[in-house]
């Protein structure tokens, strides 16, 4: 996956896009190919910029030449056909290899898998599952993952420095609003094995 359709843009079947690449300036090309999710149907780049007053990118393409046309892309995300050539640079992977890898700690303890993969500014987070402690956020970075692997479907963790705690059994509260759902972007984007730390001065 390589954006989102978040909405429409003019009157000529430009659509404004979320981006879930890292390297739109490679994606994000005139004359490239792009396809729906789940459809084989081509969509060919006409046209696309960085928005400048806000996140996102500005695409149209051939297929589509209309406002009517453009808000049936709304929602719906778009993919590209990677070339051979195209591989990730050392110690990078593709967020499909990353979902269902196992999680554990140093001692052993199986504590989930990863369920979902989100982003907070430049960093990426794991959400882990179905372990003793119930879902977590695991953030990619060295002070917490000690081996990532995820082609041999292993992530070793310190589980002391994630502060874990078993959930605990509540009734819930009729009157309390639920919480919002974050939208699941599973199996997009890339990402790196978390660097080494960096040192820190005695005494982030």
């Amino acid at each position: 996956m390589v954006a989102l359709v978040r909405g429409v843009h003019g009157l000529h079947g430009a659509v404004r896009a979320e981006v879930l690449t890292d390297r739109p300036e490679d994606r994000f090309v005139v004359g490239g190919i792009l396809f729906r999710e789940g459809d084989e149907r081509p969509l060919t780049i006409a046209s696309a910029d960085a928005i400048v007053d806000g996140p996102g990118w500005r695409l149209r393409f051939r297929e589509i030449t209309s406002r009517d046309g453009a808000d049936t892309l709304r929602g719906v995300y778009l993919e590209s056909v990677v070339r051979p050539e195209a591989d990730l640079a050392r110690g990078s992977y593709y967020w499909h290899e990353v979902i269902g890898c196992a999680v554990r700690g140093t001692d052993g303890t199986e504590l989930g898998s990863v369920k979902d993969i989100y982003r907070i500014g430049e960093t990426e987070v794991f959400t882990v599952d179905s372990g003793p402690f119930g879902s977590f956020d695991l953030p990619a970075v060295r002070a917490f993952i000690r081996v990532f692997a995820p082609r041999r479907g292993e992530i070793v963790v310190d589980a002391e420095s994630l502060d874990l705690r078993p959930p605990r059994s509540r009734v819930p509260d009729p009157d309390r609003p639920k919480a919002p759902r974050r939208r699941t972007r599973s199996a997009k984007g890339a990402t790196q094995a978390p660097e080494p730390p960096e040192p820190q001065a005695s005494g982030s």
